[in-house]
């Protein structure tokens, strides 16, 4: 997944959460980018057919876009389930994050089989608690 495909899966997430468009404010806070980074990339998928970006109102994804966000976000999602289920990393958000940029479409499809992905994915994934609900992996509070 590519940087591209990151912000579109940041302006799929936030405008789910917000029921409109996406804030570059929201964005920025999101992906841990200054507005001005935002601003960058979205006029860059803008001219990519990706997304529309009205002045003062937000953006949302094309048909194209939101293909391309789904995608990604999915990606996302197996990328953590395997991380948090299978391996039980327990930074498995922090891990996923910085392997989601690495992993290409064919490693993610071999990591699928392995965590049995539900038909509703991405769809699974929550913007409020910013995981997918079908994580099972929970850190065991230290025993007395």
């Amino acid at each position: 997944m590519n940087t591209a495909d990151q912000y579109l899966k940041a302006i799929y997430v936030v405008q789910r959460a917000e029921d409109g468009p996406a804030a570059t404010g929201a964005l920025a806070e999101r992906l841990e980018v200054s507005p001005a980074s935002v601003n960058e990339m979205i006029g860059k998928l803008a001219d990519r057919g990706l997304v529309d970006h009205e002045k003062y109102k937000g953006t949302s994804l094309t048909d194209e876009g939101i293909v391309r966000a789904r995608n990604a976000l999915q990606t996302y999602c197996i990328i953590e389930r395997f991380l948090a289920n299978v391996l039980e990393v327990e930074e498995f958000r922090t891990e996923a994050r910085e392997l989601e940029s690495v992993i290409d479409e064919t490693v993610g499809d071999r990591l699928d089989t392995i965590i049995d992905r539900r038909s509703d994915c991405p769809d699974c994934f929550d913007p409020e608690s910013d995981a997918c609900e079908y994580l099972e992996f929970c850190i065991e509070e230290p025993a007395d």
